[in-house]
């Protein structure tokens, strides 16, 4: 299989050659200020010489001899031939590569040499600059280009991650919103219509909304609004239910069902387990990018104070760690309350 040639990679080579030759011709110029088209043909000439060595010793001679072998003698025996190839090519070979072009008349001599020694030296010192130039830009550019893509890499992962508990989030919805129409049918209830109608609409919202990264939050209200109503019809009038908002503007961007978890949790978690008198208290405000989510809902006694979190909960903080970098979400377990405070910095979205 013959070696292919990085294009891109090549040409990324050209513009480091470019560089290089433009501080070496400053160098020039100073010491020989009257030899200015020379000085141009002269480090034109050299640097196509320096690109093409440098190109194949960084991009195919130094991974040959890095390559994983049984034992490390291999890769020394493989280094000391191919490294004194190059030194040869650096030095000779670039002198060589002068006397070509003093040839083709494209060089001019602005230094005479007093022997050949003289001028291999001199021109070793244009190549081990080079070396050294290339090596240190191309070390930087591949290190940029490495966290370039860790960071896409990270980015992805993350976006897979989310769409995965969104994945996992709205089934665990939808199929608690089944179980109550489920109840609903199994007493035979004249609610149970209503309760359809309430479903298709959140179907629709899950189907033909959420696919978006985020929606307004007048869709979020609304469809929250349409949950509540819908798990109002599984109660008789001892529930109370007080949902109030403050939000300076409804046009506001925030992920699609990222608050439902919580309002979910007060229903499913709190007030069907509460025996006496039940109560949802929802609070939302949005002031200044500031958004602040505040859900009470009546728990049965208990002494425990450490709350174990469930899956809808679990995932809404998981999403909330990839979505934001400022935020809180706390809970709290009283005698008979549970309160769930969420605080977003919607400016802070990733």
């Amino acid at each position: 299989m013959k070696p292919t040639i990085d294009r891109d990679r090549f040409k990324f080579y050209l513009w480091v050659g470019f560089a290089y030759s433009v501080l070496w011709f400053s160098s020039t110029l100073s010491k020989y200020p009257d030899s200015f088209t020379a000085a141009v043909f002269n480090n034109i000439w050299r640097v196509i010489y320096v690109i093409a060595l440098n190109f194949i010793f960084f991009e195919y001679t130094l991974p040959f001899i890095r390559l994983k072998r049984r034992f490390i003698f291999y890769n020394i025996a493989a280094a000391v031939p191919l490294v004194f190839l190059h030194i040869m090519l650096y030095s000779y070979g670039l002198y060589l590569w002068r006397f070509i072009g003093i040839g083709l008349h494209i060089y001019t001599p602005l230094l005479t040499f007093t022997s050949t020694s003289h001028g291999v030296t001199e021109q070793m010192a244009y190549s081990v600059g080079s070396i050294v130039f290339f090596g240190i830009v191309t070390h930087l550019y591949d290190y940029i280009k490495l966290r370039q893509v860790a960071q896409q890499l990270r980015i992805e992962k993350q976006e897979a991650e989310l769409n995965y508990l969104k994945s996992q989030t709205n089934p665990h919805f939808l199929f608690n919103t089944l179980n109550n129409i489920y109840s609903l049918a199994r007493d035979k209830s004249d609610r149970a219509p209503e309760s359809i109608l309430r479903l298709s609409k959140i179907l629709r919202f899950m189907l033909y909304e959420t696919a978006g990264a985020f929606i307004a939050i007048e869709q979020e209200i609304k469809i929250m609004s349409d949950y509540i109503a819908l798990e109002q019809l599984r109660y008789d009038d001892s529930l109370h239910v007080n949902f109030n908002h403050n939000i300076e503007d409804m046009r506001q961007a925030l992920p699609p069902l990222l608050l439902i978890p919580l309002v979910e949790n007060a229903f499913k978690h709190g007030v069907s387990e509460t025996r006496g008198q039940p109560f949802v208290d929802i609070h939302l405000s949005v002031k200044e990018r500031q958004l602040v989510f505040i859900v009470k809902n009546s728990a049965e006694p208990s002494t425990e104070r450490v709350v174990k979190e469930n899956i809808g909960l679990s995932n809404l903080r998981r999403q909330l760690e990839l979505l934001f970098t400022d935020y809180n979400l706390s809970l709290q377990q009283r005698e008979s309350a549970f309160t769930a405070t969420l605080k977003i910095n919607l400016a802070s979205h990733v």
